[in-house]
């Protein structure tokens, strides 16, 4: 399960402060992906250009955000998905309350299929019932393995 591997690659991180903005909020949510080799700092930087370009696509429902840039990307290192969780939520459009996020899935793979798969992963489990809100509640590391442990 998706949940229990970001605990084995250490890629989870409970935010203790709040983001000052989405590009602060992107860069501390790629920390632990960088942390352990799986990107470069330059993969953030390609992610904050695609919003401003693209605007706020990675927000994929109201309170979670999917960050990724190309999976050609040479600042890709292998393949991971960190998850971050915010105190309060990030604003990425002030226009449009629905594009914010307090859960941070960022992605990063090394070839195209890897990527479709690990979009795929993620999409199948935030189906799961409830599995959001759950997410949400969480506030520390200790939370998040209690999550793991019920079985969500």
């Amino acid at each position: 399960m998706l949940l229990k591997d970001f605990l084995e690659k250490d890629l989870v991180d409970i935010r203790p402060e709040p983001a000052k903005d989405w590009r602060d909020a992107l860069q501390q949510a790629a920390g632990k992906l960088i942390e352990h080799k799986y990107i470069l700092p330059g993969y953030i930087n390609e992610i904050i250009a695609n919003v401003e370009k693209n605007g706020p696509y990675i927000v994929i429902v109201p309170g979670v955000a999917m960050p990724h840039a190309m999976a050609e990307s040479e600042n890709v290192l292998g393949t991971a998905i960190g998850f971050a969780k915010f105190p309060e939520p990030v604003i990425f459009d002030s226009d449009d309350p629905d594009k914010q996020a307090q859960l941070f899935f960022t992605l990063a793979a090394k070839d195209p299929k890897q990527h479709l798969q690990n979009i795929g992963d993620l999409s199948d489990m935030l189906m799961t019932e409830g599995l959001i809100d759950k997410l949400l509640a969480v506030n520390s590391v200790d939370d998040f393995k209690a999550l793991i442990d019920a079985g969500s």
